[in-house]
């Protein structure tokens, strides 16, 4: 196990510019506390942030104050952010602050195009591993694009150790779908799958993402539930008003289609999810609203 790479503080923002790669699992096992679980809610959210813009009347610097009070109020343990820069990534957690840390890298590689990062409370959570792949026919080759896809699109996952509950672990995979062709996006949603039946089935595992397919309405997310996963908004105890998540800046939409989801494995128990709606004074921080759920890994 000499090859094994230490996982520090600031990792995100050194894999951020670096090409793509794995850093081996460390195998911590979870003590017995941690194996119970449950006493320890885990507070999630999924966040298509809209890349950073200098264009009016939207831009990067007049979002920026509201998406940073939005985060510091709801102070998610995890994010799973959508279309992220690297420099407004950067911005995003000066905003959130040293307690945070974030594991992403462009998916065209090293610092381009957005990136399907993942923010995390280094307080709570501490990555034992992670890797990328993307979303086409060669999943380990960076930037590559076979099935006909608007855009690049790629999966960031991490096996966090949860400080809380005695090093217990689980998994987040976070992702970003294609907008432009449905082909494409069944792809996508196969391979999740297979790579999730990869993984060490004995641990909970979160999906965070933006599928750009409306819930209950889509093939797409039928498939997502095939691979064994359920919809924490359907399971939680409690939700808040459902909302279309993607609003374009334009008025909000009660009962629309959400298309960014918070999904987990049939023991994740979710106590409570909603859509965050903070819009101080009218200003929206992204043209997407982000979903947050409580959940307990069980």
């Amino acid at each position: 196990m000499s090859n094994i790479r230490r996982v520090t503080r600031r990792l995100g923002l050194r894999t951020a510019v670096a090409a793509a790669m794995t850093v081996p699992l460390l195998g911590t096992a979870p003590s017995a506390a941690g194996r119970r679980g449950g006493g320890h809610p885990l507070d999630v959210m999924t966040f298509n942030l809209r890349f950073a813009s200098t264009a009016g009347p939207h831009s990067w610097a007049a979002r920026r104050p509201v998406m940073r009070e939005l985060l510091r109020r709801a102070a998610p343990d995890v994010i799973g952010t959508q279309e992220g820069l690297y420099p407004q990534l950067r911005d995003i957690a000066s905003d959130l602050g040293q307690r945070y840390d974030w594991i992403g890298t462009g998916r065209a590689g090293g610092s381009r195009d957005e990136f399907a990062a993942v923010f995390y409370d280094t307080d709570r959570l501490a990555p034992a591993g992670y890797d990328h792949f993307w979303l086409s026919d060669t999943p380990e080759v960076i930037a590559s694009n076979t099935w006909g896809g608007s855009h690049i699109r790629m999966v960031t996952w991490v096996r966090f150790r949860d400080l809380r509950a005695g090093g217990r672990e689980f998994y987040v995979l976070n992702t970003h779908l294609d907008s432009g062709s449905q082909y494409a996006r069944m792809r996508a949603a196969a391979l999740i799958g297979q790579r999730i039946a990869g993984l060490d089935r004995t641990l909970p595992l979160v999906v965070t993402g933006d599928f750009n397919s409306a819930a209950h309405k889509n093939p797409v997310y039928d498939a997502m539930l095939g691979a064994g996963l359920v919809d924490t908004w359907d399971t939680a105890s409690e939700r808040g008003a459902p909302y279309a998540t993607f609003h374009g800046y334009g008025p909000l939409v009660p009962g629309g289609d959400r298309i960014d989801w918070i999904l987990a494995t049939p023991g994740v128990r979710a106590d409570r999810t909603l859509v965050d709606t903070f819009s101080p004074n009218g200003r929206c921080p992204s043209d997407h609203l982000p979903v947050r759920a409580t959940l307990r890994l069980g």
